[in-house]
């Protein structure tokens, strides 16, 4: 991993996914891409203009370059090599963007959602950003002193199109010097028998080299709550996904969950496209 890019608004949310992006920098020797998006009519910006044609664009550019010297300036970011875009388009496309332009390795973006995982990741921003990024994205929710990656859940439901994003998760969970954890979640919807559960996995992992891990088959009444109580009950510090483009990630529930799953959701969440 060597470029890390973080959309930022210049929220607390975006500056605590910019913290998170700054520690795996220092420890990783990556490079930061900071991307903001203007919300100028895309129309009103083609090659034809300058910016000296468009006051606004102009005015929220210079605006956009003070922000980021004074995001620079921090302490946490000192010794770093960091990079700063704009982009015209909306957050997802402007992701997608510089992610295919800057060859970038991970996005790191914060999230405001008010309650649970499901809220977490089915924010307009953020959901958009994940059903289209082709790069992994870590979501992070909360402000973390220390990222801590000891235990890596990874919650799927092992069929063969999860093969190719639990690869990349692997070298997520070989990096991080993480022990992963394979959950799957049995619900009354969708039961198989903990005997199935375990072939299906052992089948999928079998041409795979794997770092340490665990098996996990775990009951539960929806698939969310069983992934937050499951990470509660091992207390994970990452939990890890795929997701497809087409649906996004909301087609991985069946369902809310309780005010008492809220405070779970602190854990930062990556996903990877299939």
């Amino acid at each position: 991993m060597k470029k890390i890019l973080v959309p930022t608004d210049f929220s607390t949310q975006a500056e605590n996914a910019l913290k998170v992006a700054a520690q795996l920098a220092k420890k990783h020797d990556c490079e930061l891409y900071l991307l903001h998006i203007l919300e100028v009519p895309i129309h009103t910006v083609d090659a034809l203009s300058t910016y000296n044609d468009l006051p606004e664009a102009m005015f929220f550019m210079k605006l956009a370059h003070k922000r980021f010297e004074e995001l620079k300036a921090k302490d946490y970011l000192k010794d770093l090599v960091i990079h700063e875009h704009v982009e015209f388009h909306e957050i997802f496309k402007g992701v997608f963007h510089v992610c295919k332009k800057k060859h970038i390795d991970l996005v790191i973006m914060g999230s405001n959602g008010a309650s649970g995982l499901k809220e977490m990741l089915i924010g307009s921003n953020t959901e958009k950003v994940v059903r289209t990024s082709e790069t992994p994205v870590l979501v992070i929710k909360n402000e973390h002193k220390t990222f801590k990656t000891k235990h890596f859940v990874f919650a799927s439901d092992f069929n063969e199109e999860s093969i190719e994003p639990f690869k990349k998760a692997i070298v997520f969970a070989n990096m991080f010097s993480s022990k992963m954890h394979l959950l799957m979640v049995n619900t009354p919807n969708h039961f198989i028998t903990s005997s199935d559960a375990q072939n299906r996995i052992q089948n999928f992992i079998k041409d795979i080299k794997m770092p340490n891990h665990t098996i996990n088959i775990y009951n539960d009444v929806t698939i969310e709550t069983g992934i937050m109580n499951f990470s509660q009950s091992i207390d994970a510090d990452i939990i890890g996904m795929s997701t497809h483009g087409r649906q996004g990630i909301s087609h991985f529930f069946n369902g809310s969950i309780s005010e008492d799953l809220v405070n779970h959701a602190k854990r930062p969440v990556i996903t990877f496209k299939i």
